[in-house]
């Protein structure tokens, strides 16, 4: 088969693509800043848990996008619970020694 321009067409591979090695994980070590979702971890498993206003000024989203991670969370397998503290919900985690 050729092109319109009288070269021959590329050839297309058939079959299978070469599989692609997995990234290791990132582990967080003592050179690199923790993300923000360290950050919200952090946050819920300290004493009385965070409140939404304290989770978007630690890690500047926006109210909806912090909902979205502590759904994110949830599904991940992080127990998180939500209570009340002075007429604001507040969210944790229980931490298990």
């Amino acid at each position: 088969m050729t092109q319109q321009n009288g070269n021959p067409a590329p050839k297309r591979s058939r079959g299978r693509k070469p599989k692609q090695e997995t990234p290791a994980p990132v582990v967080a070590t003592p050179d690199r800043q923790p993300s923000k979702r360290d950050q919200v971890l952090t946050l819920l498993k300290r004493d009385g848990g965070a409140t939404l206003d304290e989770l978007v000024g630690a890690t500047g989203w926006l109210k909806h996008t912090t909902r979205a991670a502590l759904t994110g969370l949830r599904k991940a397998g992080h127990a998180i619970e939500k209570g009340k503290r002075d007429d604001c919900t507040c969210y944790s985690i229980k931490v298990t020694a």
